[in-house]
Parts: structure tokens; sequence; C-alpha cells
């Protein structure tokens, strides 16, 4: 499984566009895009995952650097999820 993450996401950036950057380079499995609680805008990054690894490593290799509605893109393979513990232990 691959998860890729893209930060560095302008504030007129939509999931559509998020969507279709990286439907170039393959087929996208599942979308995220990072939102506030309070305000319900994002927050500027968003997790993709690509239908297959050598599709995600095309889409990191194509679009990292690259300027995006006046933004530069960073994107790299996500690290895996660390579960935090809440409440008092």
């Amino acid at each position: 499984m691959n998860n890729t993450r893209v930060e560095n996401l302008g504030p007129a950036v939509t999931e559509h566009d998020v969507r279709r950057m990286f439907a170039k380079h393959g087929a996208v499995r599942r979308f995220k895009m990072m939102t506030d609680r309070g305000t319900g805008r994002h927050r500027g990054f968003a997790f993709v995952e690509m239908r297959s690894d050598s599709d995600a490593e095309l889409a990191i290799t194509a679009l990292n650097g690259r300027e995006f509605k006046g933004e530069t893109l960073k994107i790299a393979p996500a690290r895996p999820q660390i579960h935090r513990r809440t409440g008092l232990t």
C-alpha cells in the first residue's frame, strides 16, 4: 500500500484540483484533504493513495517542487500513522 502526503496546498486549491493533478500519473484509490474542525477549511495538506506503488512514485517525481496556484508543492511518501493515546493514564 502506498500513501503520499501532499503539502503546501494554497487556500484556493480544491479536492478536484488535487485529484485531477494525480490522476495524470495513475489511478487514485483514496484521497483525504485535511480540514480544520472549527472552520471546515482545508489545512494545506492532503493524503493521496494511488492504485500502485509505481504510480505513486511517478506522481511524486513529477509533482514534487512544482508550482501550483501560487505555492510550491511538497510531495513525499507519508510516514505511518502513529496512534496517540488520549486522556490520562
